[in-house]
């Protein structure tokens, strides 16, 4: 099955993060992984009740990071397992521009 991660940036083409080869991260080890990053950034929720889902987390972090974190690899690929992990999913597409993600 396939598994990758892509984050599209306004005015760039999607990055691709393919995750077929790569070791799986545990969800406990993602969420942890995750919240870091969220913390490390000094991100803010989306939402004015403060409450933050997961999904949440995942776009704030990769606005945050935005695209030159990307182009270092071991973050990328350590965010890309962790997105894929805490979602539950092996396919993500992440618009940062619009906040959004689809499976």
């Amino acid at each position: 099955m396939r598994s990758e991660v892509s984050v599209t940036f306004k005015g760039s083409a999607p990055l691709r993060l393919d995750l077929n080869e790569v070791q799986p991260m545990p969800h406990e080890a993602a969420r942890a992984w995750l919240d870091e990053q969220f913390t490390r950034m000094a991100c803010e929720p989306l939402r004015p009740t403060g409450k933050l889902l997961t999904a949440d987390k995942v776009v704030v972090v990769a606005e945050a990071a935005g695209a030159e974190k990307f182009l270092e690899p071991q973050w990328a690929q350590a965010f890309a397992r962790a997105a894929s992990a805490a979602l539950g999913k092996p396919v993500v597409h992440i618009d940062v521009a619009s906040l959004s993600i689809s499976y």
